[in-house]
C-alpha cells in the first residue's frame, strides 16, 4: 500500500476507535504510532512518540492552559458569575426580555474570565433559569438562551480555543484575542436583538421584571470593575508587548486571586477545588495536544495535507466555496466528536489548504471558532444542551427549540464576517504592535 492509502485507512480506524468509547487522545496516539511504525519502523515510531509527549508536557508555551483555566475556576468558585448577573439584571431587568438580556450580559462578562462553555452553561443554569422562571419567562426561551450563551467562550478572550488554535498554527495569540473581541460582542448583540424580536412577537415569553433604583445599580458596579480591570490588564499588556500570553495568564490569575482572597470571596476548600479542576482540564488538553502531535507526524509523511491543498487549489471552484466546505466539515465533525478535540484533529490537515487559497489565518481562526460555537449546541454531542437538560430537568426538545433562534443569529453574523473580514482583523491590524 502507498502512503496515502495507509493514511486514509488510519483516519477511518481513528473514527472507529473513538466510537468504541476510547478517549480521543489515546486514539490519536495509537493510530499515529501504528501508522508511523508501518511506514517507517517501530524504533523510529517509539522515539517519535516519546519525544512528542515529552515536548508537549515540558513546553513553556503550553503553561498558558492551566493558568487561564485556573483563572476561570477562581471566577467560578468565588461567586463572581452570580454578581455579574445581578449587576446586569439591575440595569436591564425591568424591560420586557430584560432578564434574558441580563443573562447575555452576565455570561459575556463571565466569559472574559472563564474558558469553559460547559462551566458557563452550568453556572447560569443554576443562576439565571430559576430567576427567569420566577418572573414568568418561557422555559423554552430561558433554557435555549443559557445553552447557547456559553458558546461565546469560543471567541471572547482569554479563550482556550483561540490559544490552542494559535499554538497549532503558530499564529500570534495576542492577535487572535483581539480578533475575537468584535465578533464576540457582535454575536452577543445579535443574541440581545433576537430576545427583543422574540419578546415583541410573543410578549408572554419574556415579561418585564422589577425596576431597580440607581443606588442598587451602582452598588453592583465594583464586581464589574474587577472583571474589566483584569481583562484590560491582560489585553493591554499583550497588545503593547509588555508580556507574553503565558505571562498574561499568570498576572491575570494572580491579580484575580489576590482580589478574591482580600475580599474573602474564596475559602481554602474552594481554592483547592479550583486547582484540582484546572489541572484536570489542563492535563486533558495537553494529552490531546500530544496525541495530535503524534498523529500529525504520521499524517505528514503520508503527504495527505499537501495532496488536499493541491486538490483544493486545483478545483474549478470559487475559493470561498472551498472555505465553506471546510467549515461544514468542522461543523459535522464537531457534531460527533468533542469540538475542541476535532479542531485539534482537523486543523493540521486543513490549515495548509487555507493558506494556499490565500485566506488570512487569523480570520480563519475566528471563522472556525464561530463554526465550533454552532457545533457545541447541535446533536449528537451538544454538550451545553445536555448540561442544561440535566440541571433543569427540561426535555431536550424544549431546549433545542429555544436554541434555534439564537443559532440563526450566529449564522447571520458568520455570514457578515465572511463578507467583511475586517470585523475580525480591524483590531489586530490597528492595535497590535509588530516586530
Amino acid at each position: 500500500m502507498n502512503e496515502v492509502t495507509v493514511g486514509c485507512i488510519a483516519l477511518v480506524a481513528l473514527l472507529v476507535l473513538f466510537f468504541t468509547g476510547l478517549e480521543l487522545p489515546f486514539c490519536m496516539i495509537l493510530v499515529g504510532f501504528a501508522g508511523f511504525s508501518y511506514l517507517v519502523n517501530v524504533k523510529a515510531a517509539t522515539h517519535m512518540m516519546a519525544k512528542d509527549i515529552y515536548d508537549v508536557f515540558v513546553s513553556y508555551g503550553y503553561t498558558v492552559f492551566p493558568l487561564f483555566i485556573f483563572m476561570g475556576q477562581i471566577a467560578f468558585t468565588s461567586g463572581i458569575a452570580k454578581k455579574l448577573y445581578e449587576s446586569a439584571y439591575r440595569f436591564v431587568g425591568h424591560i420586557p426580555g430584560g432578564l434574558a438580556v441580563a443573562t447575555i450580559g452576565g455570561a459575556t462578562a463571565f466569559k472574559a474570565l472563564c474558558g469553559s462553555a460547559v462551566a458557563t452553561a452550568a453556572t447560569f443554569s443554576n443562576l439565571a433559569i430559576p430567576e427567569m422562571e420566577r418572573y414568568g419567562y418561557s422555559r423554552t426561551l430561558s433554557t435555549g438562551l443559557v445553552a447557547i450563551v456559553g458558546t461565546l467562550g469560543c471567541l471572547m478572550p482569554p479563550t482556550i480555543f483561540l490559544i490552542l488554535y494559535g499554538l497549532l498554527t503558530e499564529q500570534s495569540i495576542g492577535e487572535l484575542f483581539l480578533a475575537g473581541i468584535i465578533p464576540g460582542l457582535g454575536i452577543a448583540c445579535f443574541f440581545i436583538l433576537t430576545v427583543f424580536v422574540w419578546a415583541r412577537i410573543n410578549p408572554g415569553l419574556a415579561p418585564a421584571g422589577e425596576r431597580s433604583t440607581w443606588k442598587q445599580r451602582i452598588a453592583t458596579l465594583p464586581e464589574v470593575g474587577v472583571v474589566l480591570f483584569v481583562f484590560a490588564l491582560m489585553i493591554v499588556g499583550l497588545l503593547d508587548g509588555f508580556f507574553t500570553p503565558t505571562e498574561a495568564g499568570s498576572i491575570g490569575t494572580m491579580v484575580l486571586l489576590l482580589m478574591v482572597v482580600v475580599r474573602r470571596q474564596l475559602g481554602f476548600r474552594a481554592y483547592v477545588k479550583a486547582i484540582g479542576e484546572a489541572m484536570r482540564t489542563a492535563c486533558m488538553i495537553l494529552l490531546l495536544l500530544a496525541g495530535s502531535a503524534i498523529l500529525g507526524h504520521f499524517i505528514t509523511i503520508t503527504n495527505i495535507p499537501q495532496i488536499m491543498a493541491d486538490w483544493a487549489t486545483g478545483l474549478n471552484m470559487n475559493r470561498n466555496l472551498v472555505l465553506v466546505l471546510i467549515c461544514f466539515i468542522y461543523l459535522i465533525g464537531g457534531s460527533f466528536i468533542d469540538d475542541l478535540a476535532f479542531m485539534v484533529l482537523a486543523t493540521p490537515i486543513f490549515y495548509p489548504v487555507v493558506l494556499k487559497l490565500g485566506f488570512d489565518p487569523v480570520w480563519f481562526g475566528i471563522m472556525v471558532a464561530i463554526t465550533v460555537m454552532i457545533g457545541i449546541v447541535i446533536p449528537p454531542v451538544a454538550a451545553n444542551v445536555f448540561i442544561v437538560h440535566k440541571l433543569t430537568n427540561t426535555p431536550m426538545l424544549t431546549v433545542y427549540k429555544g436554541v434555534v433562534p439564537f443559532l440563526g443569529a450566529i449564522v447571520v453574523f458568520a455570514a457578515l464576517l465572511f463578507l467583511f473580514p475586517q470585523l475580525a482583523l480591524f483590531l489586530p491590524q490597528h492595535l497590535m504592535k509588530h516586530g
